[in-house]
């Protein structure tokens, strides 16, 4: 029961934010203009998103954690934790000073900033440097409550918070269209947001309010862990921004548009499998040590339930394709693009259960089966989807990514197994 509850917090607190943001989005670009609105959208990525920068050390956190709750060892908490923050909180101020220090050239010469916004975005750039060590500070915070499964206080922040993320810029459009001053609104959110999960981690916490010691076998043990998540998180962008630099080189500029397009709206749809993922990470981390047969029945459980929600809504993707495509762009798009659509339904209905089997294996702490895969999967992927896409153009690249998701899904359900079956041994203790 308080698995299903989870998921629907995680639905909350993912779902309210993006409804807000599909409303608000079309008034700020008409009151803001183009140009201004899009160095918004980038402060929108770098305070929503920079959290993927983190060396994974937040996610490395929550597995710990969540370990340490599942071996009965909760007194290492404090100094796993503090070993973490002090740690990011290094990593969030090197951030900040390196994006302030290219903050002027890239402002200057490298984004393409109209002349007359050029004045108002540096400072708004220069905010969003002083951002990052609060980016990276949330998502620790974060970590902490969700291995303690404490998915409503999460979600109770992250939803009205994420709305705000909109409604703030949006309020504030009829009195002013500064960038500094938007950009200090999206700041300010994000401060809010990192002392309300501080607060809630004291009190789930107490002996947080007192520092310890930084110990540096845990602390190893997260830059072991972390490090094999940023290969991942590397790896898995390059996967795609290969396939499109190769359509751009062997058929044309535009053949990425029809590609890019429908994919950077079907992708939404790993929105459920990525809300199953992070209340199961937590679960088999702190369930693998107590008994692998919990963790069994729940990863298959999991999979049934993950079976049901997206195999109805990749059919009405696969179906819909063609007449939603006209109706949203044109008939000609459509004609172009509608078969890219159908096959990334298949591939993302595939998909979502390697990242359950993901999550798994993660949680049973080998990221660097992963990274390794990730890899691997990067160095073949790239032989036949050349020869796809040469001999079938626009639709091969999207057979391609089809193939290869499934031989990832396929590897990471195998990994899984033998994860459960204990002859794979776990590397963090």
């Amino acid at each position: 029961m308080r698995f299903a509850t989870n998921i629907l917090w995680n639905l909350l607190g993912t779902g309210l934010p993006l409804l807000v943001a599909i409303a608000a989005v079309p008034p700020l670009i008409s009151g803001l203009g183009t140009a201004r609105f899009g160095v918004l959208s980038l402060a929108w990525i770098v305070v929503g998103y920079f959290s993927l920068f983190d060396l994974g050390l937040g996610r490395a956190m929550t597995q710990l954690i969540a370990q340490r709750i599942g071996t009965g060892q909760d007194h290492q908490i404090p100094s796993l934790v503090w070993s973490a923050m002090s740690l990011m909180t290094i990593l969030g101020i090197v951030g900040g000073i390196v994006v302030a220090l290219l903050s002027p050239w890239l402002v200057g010469s490298q984004l393409e900033i109209p002349a007359g916004l050029r004045a108002e975005t540096l400072p708004a750039f220069f905010l969003l440097a002083a951002s990052i060590p609060i980016v990276i500070l949330t998502t620790a915070l974060r970590g902490i409550l969700e291995a303690r499964q404490q998915f409503d206080v999460v979600n109770a922040v992250r939803a009205p918070l994420g709305v705000l993320t909109y409604l703030g810029p949006l309020a504030v459009l009829p009195h002013t269209t500064s960038l500094s001053t938007l950009v200090a609104i999206l700041v300010g959110i994000r401060l809010l947001t990192c002392v309300v999960y501080l607060v809630a981690c004291w009190r789930l916490y107490p002996e947080l309010r007192r520092p310890a010691s930084v110990d540096r076998e845990q602390l190893r043990q997260l830059l072991s862990f972390g490090g094999w998540m940023t290969l991942s998180n590397i790896a898995a962008p390059l996967l795609l921004y290969v396939g499109r630099l190769s359509l751009a080189l062997l058929v044309s500029a535009e053949a990425v548009a029809y590609f890019s397009t429908p994919y950077d709206v079907v992708i939404n749809l790993l929105i459920i499998p990525g809300v199953f993922v992070s209340v199961l990470f937590p679960l088999f981390a702190q369930q693998f040590p107590q008994s692998r047969e919990s963790v069994s029945r729940l990863y298959g459980r999991s999979m049934l339930q993950l079976f049901a929600a997206m195999l109805p809504i990749a059919l009405v993707t696969y179906w819909a394709a063609r007449p939603v495509l006209e109706w949203w762009i044109d008939p000609e798009f459509a004609s172009h693009s509608y078969r890219v659509v159908q096959w990334l339904a298949i591939g993302i209905f595939v998909n979502s259960f390697g990242h359950v089997s993901q999550a798994l294996v993660q949680a049973y702490g080998r990221p660097d089966l992963t990274a390794k895969l990730h890899v691997a999967e990067l160095v073949a992927y790239l032989p036949y989807m050349a020869w796809l896409i040469q001999h079938h153009g626009l639709e091969g690249a999207a057979i391609a990514w089809v193939i290869r998701v499934a031989i990832s899904t396929l590897a990471l359900w195998i990994i899984a197994g033998r994860c459960l079956s204990g002859s794979i041994k776990t590397k963090v203790h």
